[in-house]
């Protein structure tokens, strides 16, 4: 049995030794075949680079790389179209790994010297210009960057001084130039953005921080940086767009996990408030923009946005004394947003304070002379403050100018039953009452006909000859009509006016 086995273990070691034989005599094959084929990806890399056929190329010398990974030129190549491509950081270690193959390659050396400056690697760079020096004293490049590097570490070392001095507008200024000579370092983007928070310049450090997050690979302070700084400035789906960002590189970072939980909380609120509002339930669009100011108190540019819009809800529920209090709130906050006057102009409408409407829609209009709404909007206001100075129909029978059909007719009876001609006794007094009697009639006849109390709304009084424009229910003046007139459509009061 002992030697069965062993004759079954000395078969397979044979047939391993077969095998790797084979392999042996493929992978020759290959490799003695291979030489042609690298030759020719490295010639249809050069046509299509000069083509301008960037990625095609690209292609070509990955595979000429694979095919032989001791050719430093191949290497070196393969780096000048990743910087074509404006991939440094992928030909830096093509540029290393030529050097290294072939260390007095200068041209490769000079290549990867520039990378590094761009980088901020001022130390790197030096070495590497210094060497192309050495092998070649009389290259200019080289002794043109090697100066530019010298002017590179002496601004570095003078930034940082005025940083630690918080000198913040003076770093500022040193790091223009900096970022100038190494526009790929993130470390002086950084360090500039951080003094653009200083000096209170939220929008500038973005614009610094967002390349950080593409110079380095994992870079989620930038990521948090960048959302916070948003959410300061009220933009909190950029906030959760760049916090997510973060949690993508690292799914359990507490800091940027806790920053998305309160974007992602409030973000549902605010969203969900403007929801309501797309469906005119104001109610629920007041409620989630008052949970939204609980949640994040300490922003004030929240507060002043739930506030805006918790007075344009106000003012389309028709809620018009609140809806005053609080536009002039929001307005204290924000005096130039058109929209707060707006809202606050057409709630002082409906409280019949025309004067002041009108006053409202010319301040927004101030500020924005092209929005059409506001041009409207000012138009109609000064035609209800002239209609208002004439004759006003909800003044007549004193009801707001969002009653309901039902108060409408309850005012006008009561008026009506006040003003009978027959409660009055002397000539002049009946006249005085039938005048009166006439203005609610027809204050009760506009009001609860819809189109017309639409015109009237908009400042046309349909009842005026003047303002008639082909029609409109009512016909001619009230207080000159020549004709008999049931004021209670109920039959409970028939009057027979005698005009003489």
């Amino acid at each position: 049995m002992e030697a069965g086995r062993r004759r079954g273990l000395s078969g397979i070691v044979s047939s391993l030794s077969l095998l790797c034989v084979i392999l042996d005599l493929q992978l020759d094959g290959l490799l003695g075949a291979s030489h042609a084929e690298i030759e020719q990806h490295l010639e249809m890399g050069r046509k299509l680079l000069a083509a301008g056929q960037l990625a095609e190329a690209l292609s070509h010398y990955h595979s000429a790389v694979e095919g032989d990974s001791k050719n430093y030129l191949t290497y070196y190549k393969r780096a000048a179209v990743f910087l074509a491509l404006g991939k440094s950081k992928s030909a830096l270690p093509d540029l290393t790994r030529a050097i290294q193959l072939k260390p007095d390659f200068l041209a490769a050396r000079l290549q990867r010297g520039n990378i590094l400056l761009k980088q901020g690697s001022a130390q790197e760079a030096r070495e590497d210009f210094e060497a192309v020096l050495l092998g070649n004293p009389g290259n200019e490049e080289a002794r043109s960057q090697l100066a530019l590097t010298g002017e590179l570490e002496r601004l570095s070392e003078e930034a940082q001084a005025a940083y630690r001095q918080r000198d913040y507008q003076g770093t500022v200024t040193v790091m223009e130039r900096v970022i100038e000579l190494s526009p790929w370092d993130p470390d002086a983007r950084e360090l500039r953005a951080a003094c653009f928070i200083e000096l209170g310049e939220p929008r500038k450090a973005i614009q610094d921080l967002n390349p950080t997050t593409k110079l380095r690979n994992d870079n989620r302070a930038a990521f948090l940086q960048l959302s916070r700084l948003h959410y300061s400035l009220g933009e909190h789906p950029d906030s959760l767009s760049q916090v997510r960002e973060c949690l993508k590189l690292d799914q359990d970072d507490q800091e940027c996990f806790s920053h998305y939980k309160q974007v992602k909380k409030l973000s549902k609120q605010l969203e969900s408030a403007e929801h309501s509002i797309s469906e005119q339930r104001y109610e629920d669009a007041i409620e989630k923009y008052e949970a939204a100011m609980k949640t994040e108190p300490n922003v004030q540019l929240y507060t002043t946005r739930a506030k805006e819009r918790i007075c344009h809800c106000l003012s389309r529920s028709k809620r018009a004394r609140e809806a005053i209090e609080s536009c002039s709130e929001a307005h204290r906050r924000d005096p130039r947003n058109i929209f707060i006057l707006r809202d606050r102009a057409e709630a002082f409408i409906l409280n019949q304070e025309y004067e002041k409407a009108v006053e409202d829609y010319q301040e927004a209009r101030e500020f924005d002379a092209e929005n059409q709404e506001i041009k409207e909007g000012l138009e109609r206001a000064q035609k209800l403050l002239k209609q208002s100075q004439k004759r006003d129909y909800y003044k007549i029978l004193g009801v707001h100018r969002n009653a309901n059909k039902q108060e409408i007719t309850k005012a006008y009876r009561k008026l009506a039953q006040q003003w009978h001609p027959d409660n009055f006794q002397s000539e002049g007094q009946k006249k005085e009452a039938e005048k009166r009697f006439i203005d609610i009639a027809s204050a009760k006849e506009v009001l609860t006909d819809p189109e017309m109390r639409q015109k009237f709304d908009t400042g046309e009084d349909p009842l005026d000859p003047e303002s008639q424009q082909g029609g409109g229910g009512g016909g001619g003046n009230p207080n000159s009509w020549p004709f008999e007139f049931n004021p209670f459509g109920s039959g409970n009061f028939h009057f027979k006016f005698n005009y003489n």
